[in-house]
């Protein structure tokens, strides 16, 4: 199998839109999204002499991006909690920063990360689930197997415009339910 080799002139023009769409319909916050993309580049080309070439340029983007939304959405839970404990917590005979002594390390990864990311999917596919049968078909078709729109439409015999209007049904009944179940 060829070496994939990476072109940062093209990432823009060629991923932008299909990272932007990927995190939009994980972070529904349409800056946040921006951001986290943007972030992704940045951490590529810092990161790009790891690059092994077995994985194509998309999937090694796609890769980052996925840690960049859980990172944000660790930061997110990390900060609920830190307000909690603060607010629990209450000793006159100890200095310093209760919490922040206590606070794991985000660089390091351990099962119980695992755990957390095995979560993450189960809660995902049980909102899936609770979509209709078209809106988690087409869903799945396009969100996460990454299947181009004339693709889709070809199998599912739909129009452009109606395989955007189930998308973003799904998108946003997804969030919903994801904030539901899973915050």
């Amino acid at each position: 199998m060829p070496k994939h080799e990476l072109n940062p002139n093209t990432w823009i023009d060629r991923y932008s839109d299909y990272l932007f769409n990927y995190t939009i319909s994980r972070v529904n916050d349409r800056e946040m999204a921006k951001d986290l993309v943007q972030d992704t580049f940045f951490a590529a080309l810092k990161a790009m002499k790891n690059f092994k070439g077995d994985a194509s340029e998309r999937t090694w983007l796609i890769a980052i991006l996925k840690r960049k939304i859980i990172d944000y959405y660790r930061k997110i839970n990390s900060k609920k909690g830190q307000a909690e404990v603060r607010i629990s917590y209450n000793s006159d005979e100890d200095e310093g920063d209760w919490l922040e002594e206590r606070v794991a390390d985000p660089f390091d990864k351990t099962a119980e990360d695992a755990l957390e990311n095995d979560e993450l999917g189960d809660a995902i596919f049980n909102c899936l689930d609770k979509l209709p049968e078209k809106q988690a078909t087409v869903f799945r078709m396009k969100t996460i197997e990454g299947l181009e729109t004339e693709t889709i439409c070809n199998e599912l015999n739909i129009t452009a415009s109606n395989l955007w209007v189930i998308v973003h049904r799904a998108r946003s009944a997804m969030a919903d339910c994801m904030e539901k179940n899973w915050f």
